[in-house]
């Protein structure tokens, strides 16, 4: 959700600061500040809205001082205001917070009894004023924040700053992220290890609980209980990783543009390309012992989990059950120990999802996370992680995350068949061959960038949007509706085209674009009998298949994208790639920020 870095430096750190912040800004953007020691006296700068903002105001108001705190929000309690945006301080300290603290009511509660005044609307204060009334009783910093962790209850990343500590920072790890990273003679700390990849390549990450003492020498961790604990120093590969637009307006247009390279790389991950087969997989269950598999997810994941329950079902012929992460969590559902739960999330920090993994494993179940960053809490919690090899998604709207995660799913999915014994060698090879050709097929899906743009200008116009699909197009239709909400709030649903009569067929009229997403699948001519009845009540289509999908449909089309020709069982990944474009470019025309749309963040850590 929100962005956090700590630096502690040989000199000035403001703008060191600034640098993290922003490739932490797909975190949050609703507000943005620092907070520095100058002579050992606390200052601050913060700012309403984006990063540029708190950029103008450091410009005008400059900040000194070698050790310092800083942060990119995304509302959870309170507006997004400059009076609500961190750093937030006590007397003697300042904080910076990811996540959310649960009983932060019964805290200001506690706290006003004993006479502390608030200052703003957020849970964050709170966080400050705990150590600040630990201090009160003659505690060291140190002593204080570990005794006011002990007080705060949710899942939250801090890091804490205190007057007269030039050398001190104290980071804290509760279901949110935190990084420390090692320089020479400098030392930093972030939510993730892009926001330090400028700095350091070594890395440490704090286990669940943990927090830490940094300072110019080095980190000190502690677990929980307070023990001190070692975390293994890790070279990370963010460095070589730096998201920079490039030539392209956007981080969300570059994205989509990188898809075959990274579809190829996590593709190569799980597939012997010379030989065709499948590479050995670490499975946690015997796969010819399972009774269904799980998939659990949210957003944009949970479409690709979608995808893959039609492809373990069709390949491995297991039954598949799949749930929304924030439901899942909280109905107590009934968990078969001889089963297998997958996750899905790109980022690895889902909190909704997180959750739900370290429910199926209290209750037995083995599990896999298709998680895009190695080094997150669901790729460590889970028995095996599938890793998407992405590299870093800077636009909120995933992209490229998404296409590797089908991607992902499909090698699962081949994997149980195979394992299972419900695939032969030569279906394996047949099926291997269809999905690598799959990153050549979406570079020539993105051939179709100008004629995406056109439609979208028409597109852009609507009121309402609905996106049809049958099979594996109906998870599509879901994603591409979803996308479209995201990057242009214009209203729009996906449907399983065979329930277009079943309701939805109600609101068709001459106003509404119908986007139709129409592989040559066995149900292709289903959907054609769909687009006739759009049709014959007036909608105007949108139909993307391939290029003899206008002629076969016998209809009316007011725009057609004329698709490569994609076998039938991996075409999701594909088409990902016109639905992607159509939003983009809608948003584009509209004049809305693509890569950070309203009210979203990248990573949702908090519920």
């Amino acid at each position: 959700m929100c962005g956090i870095v700590g630096v502690l430096a040989q000199g000035p750190v403001a703008g060191s600061i600034v640098a993290a912040l922003k490739r932490l800004e797909y975190r949050g953007y609703d507000s943005a500040g620092i907070a520095t020691l100058e002579d050992g006296r606390l200052q601050r700068r913060r700012a309403e809205g984006k990063l540029k903002n708190l950029e103008a105001k450091l410009v005008a108001e400059p900040l000194g001082g070698t050790i310092g705190i800083g942060h990119t929000r995304w509302a959870t309690h309170g507006k997004p205001t400059e009076t609500n945006a961190h750093p937030h301080a006590a007397r003697g300290l300042a904080v910076v917070h990811n996540g959310i603290i649960e009983n932060f009511k019964a805290l200001r509660e506690e706290l006003a009894a004993k006479g502390f005044g608030f200052a703003t609307e957020t849970d964050t204060e709170v966080a400050a004023l705990v150590v600040e009334d630990e201090m009160a009783s003659g505690k060291t910093p140190v002593e204080a924040v570990s005794a006011a962790l002990k007080r705060l209850r949710g899942a939250f990343a801090l890091v804490y700053l205190f007057e007269g500590e030039e050398d001190l920072l104290i980071g804290a790890r509760q279901g949110a992220p935190l990084a420390v990273g090692y320089g020479d003679g400098e030392m930093y700390l972030g939510s993730d290890a892009l926001a330090l990849a400028p700095f350091t390549d070594r890395v440490a990450y704090l286990d669940e609980g943990d927090w830490v003492v940094v300072t110019r020498k080095g980190a000190e961790f502690h677990d929980a209980a307070g023990k001190v604990v070692q975390r293994r120093v890790q070279v990370s590969p963010a460095g070589s990783l730096l998201a920079e637009k490039g030539n392209y307006r956007h981080f969300m247009a570059k994205e989509i543009h990188e898809q075959p390279e990274v579809v190829g790389h996590t593709l190569a991950h799980y597939i012997d390309m010379s030989a065709m087969r499948l590479k050995p997989f670490d499975w946690p269950v015997d796969p010819k012992t399972l009774s269904k598999v799980t998939i659990i997810a949210c957003g944009t994941a949970h479409v690709a989990g979608l995808v893959g329950k039609y492809w373990i079902e069709r390949f491995a012929r297991l039954a598949v059950e799949i749930d929304v992460a924030s439901e899942f969590r909280y109905r107590e559902a009934p968990v078969d120990p001889n089963g297998l739960t997958i996750v899905v999330s790109q980022s690895g920090e889902t909190a909704d999802t997180l959750a739900s993994l370290k429910y199926v494993k209290e209750h037995g179940s083995k599990t896999i996370g298709v998680v895009n960053v190695p080094t997150s809490s669901i790729a460590r919690l889970t028995d095996v992680a599938a890793p998407t090899l992405a590299g870093p998604e800077i636009g909120v709207a995933s992209t490229k995350a998404f296409t590797c995660q089908l991607a992902a799913m499909a090698a699962l999915a081949l994997g149980l068949g195979k394992a299972r014994g419900t695939l032969s060698d030569a279906e394996e090879a047949t099926l291997l061959a269809e999905l690598v050709s799959t990153p050549a097929l979406i570079a020539e899906a993105l051939k179709l960038e100008r004629a995406t743009e056109k439609i979208a200008q028409a597109v852009a116009r609507a009121r309402d949007v609905l996106y049809l699909g049958r099979g594996t197009s109906y998870p599509l239709a879901l994603e591409g509706a979803l996308k479209l909400k995201e990057l242009t709030y214009i209203h729009a649903e996906g449907y399983a085209a065979g329930e277009l009569k079943h309701g939805p067929i109600a609101l068709i009229d001459q106003a509404m674009p119908v986007v139709v997403i129409a592989p040559h699948d066995p149900v292709f001519e289903k959907t054609v009998s769909n687009m006739q009845e759009v049709a014959a009540r007036g909608g105007w289509l949108i139909l993307i298949g391939e290029t003899h999908a206008k002629a076969e449909a016998a209809v009316e089309i007011e725009h057609f994208l004329p698709m490569p020709e994609v076998g039938a069982n991996f075409a999701p990944i594909v088409y990902a790639v016109p639905v992607q474009m159509l939003a983009y470019y809608t948003a584009v025309i509209m004049g809305k920020d693509a890569d950070q749309p309203r009210n979203l963040a990248k990573s949702v850590t908090v519920e």
